[in-house]
């Protein structure tokens, strides 16, 4: 997990954790209770998916397109902050641009 956050585009990266090989038990390196303890201390989704039967793996990707999406819709909710929050006066000088605003990920 360090790495991944180490390594991700931003801050708070969404995640989804992953089992592969549920059709598999006994070729897996991490067993299903260490991977569910896993994703709970980090409080993310966990889905064990078979790459051979297609098994939870359009359910996988969809759940974390949803919180992609999710965190998208938060970060247009907050650039769109109507003028009339403070009297339409936008803090700036008249012909002045203002400040592009960024939402962090």
């Amino acid at each position: 997990m360090s790495q991944l956050q180490a390594n991700a585009y931003c801050e708070n990266p969404d995640i989804v954790l992953i089992g592969n090989k549920a059709d598999l038990a006994d070729q897996r390196e991490v067993n299903e209770r260490q991977a569910r303890e896993l994703a709970e201390k980090y409080g993310i989704p966990y889905f064990e998916t078979s790459a051979a039967s297609g098994q939870n793996v359009e359910k996988s990707v969809e759940t974390l397109l949803d919180l992609i999406m999710r965190r998208m819709e938060q970060c247009v909710e907050k650039t769109q902050v109507p003028d009339t929050v403070n009297g339409g006066n936008s803090g700036k000088l008249d012909g002045e641009k203002p400040a592009e605003k960024k939402c962090a990920c």
